[in-house]
């Protein structure tokens, strides 16, 4: 074959049916790769004379046009990538990853308990990192940020960090979820969900404030923590119901998870939703909607937020200025709160 008909890494790719990334790093001999898959993509290469200057190259750049999106969960908690608003973020993120020409390789802090740089960055498993929730700690966010590698954050955006984090105005959802149910005339408000975590203990401020602010005096016994899922947010209002009675007329729960868990607990009661409690959810899940009665809820808008988080890696990869961002958030009225008139 003549230089002038040497495959380029992009039509290598094409023509063994892989994509541009997996071609680059089985050229590369990456463990990434099947050895099968690099020894194939390796002996094609070569018989079509194409020059590993060229995937050397690209190794030197660590260009890998992959991201990988990091769940930073706690190893306490029950939740995962099956929780409904996490699949939402995750492929929200994909969509706006492949818009730009990325791929998304999808893993939590569980499993990549290795130093985050050295594991997705250095071994050019990816050439950007994503964490999806700050979590209880940020050790692991920080060991990333001091090494300089691009890293773009979803939590509290109001955190002072020297990374950007993209993330809802999570005091004022919780302030406009506890704000609709004293406007729908309820007075005992529980909160559920787990104040340790960044965004939930914004969400319990803004909360606070709302009582605050309507005469409404804080009780400890009606903050409530638990793990953030259905299952959790069940076995606690159950046992709250059947151990002190129904001492609260509503709920304000950190996510539409563990609201959607609170009200099969009391509905299994007997307790009238919205007459008796009413509850209201935080991230607006296709669920909210259908389950019976639609719940109330904050809307996160995690199209437009995954939008921001890849925006502002890809200003990394391209040594631009990045900046934390707050996405704006709303509260949307359904059947699980009192009309407010």
């Amino acid at each position: 074959m003549s230089n002038e008909n040497k495959l380029n890494l992009s039509s290598l790719a094409k023509l063994a049916g892989v994509s541009i990334s997996t071609v680059s790093r089985a050229l590369n001999d990456n463990p990434l790769i099947k050895k099968e898959t690099r020894e194939r993509l390796q002996a094609l290469a070569k018989e079509n004379n194409f020059s590993l200057n060229a995937a050397a190259s690209r190794l030197r750049t660590q260009k890998t046009n992959v991201v990988a999106v990091i769940l930073n969960l706690t190893g306490t908690t029950d939740q995962s990538i099956s929780d409904p608003f996490l699949l939402k973020v995750v492929g929200e993120l994909n969509q706006a990853l492949n818009d730009r020409g990325y791929e998304l390789l999808l893993s939590n802090s569980l499993m990549a308990t290795d130093n985050w740089t050295n594991y997705f960055i250095k071994s050019s498993r990816a050439d950007g990192i994503i964490v999806v929730g700050q979590g209880k700690s940020t050790v692991k966010i920080e060991e990333v940020a001091k090494t300089g590698a691009p890293l773009v954050v979803w939590g509290d955006p109001t955190v002072q960090a020297n990374y950007p984090i993209v993330g809802s105005n999570n005091d004022l959802g919780g302030y406009l979820a506890t704000k609709h149910l004293i406007d729908g005339g309820y007075k005992h408000i529980l909160f559920l969900g787990d104040y340790e975590h960044a965004e939930m203990a914004e969400r319990f401020k803004g909360y606070c404030r709302a009582l605050k602010e309507n005469n409404l005096e804080f009780s400890e016994k009606l903050a409530v923590s638990i793990d953030i899922t259905s299952k959790a947010a069940y076995k606690k209002i159950s046992d709250l119901v059947l151990n002190k009675g129904l001492f609260f007329d509503a709920v304000v729960a950190a996510s539409d998870m563990v609201a959607l868990g609170a009200l099969k607990a009391l509905k299994e009661r007997y307790v009238g939703i919205p007459s008796d409690v009413g509850i209201v959810g935080f991230d607006d899940i296709d669920m909210a909607e259908l389950f019976h009665p639609s719940l109330t809820t904050i809307k996160q808008n995690t199209k437009y937020a995954a939008e921001i988080m890849v925006d502002q890696l890809v200003k990394q990869f391209n040594r631009e200025e990045v900046s934390s961002c707050v996405i704006d958030i709303e509260l949307v009225a359904r059947k699980s709160t009192r009309e407010v008139t």
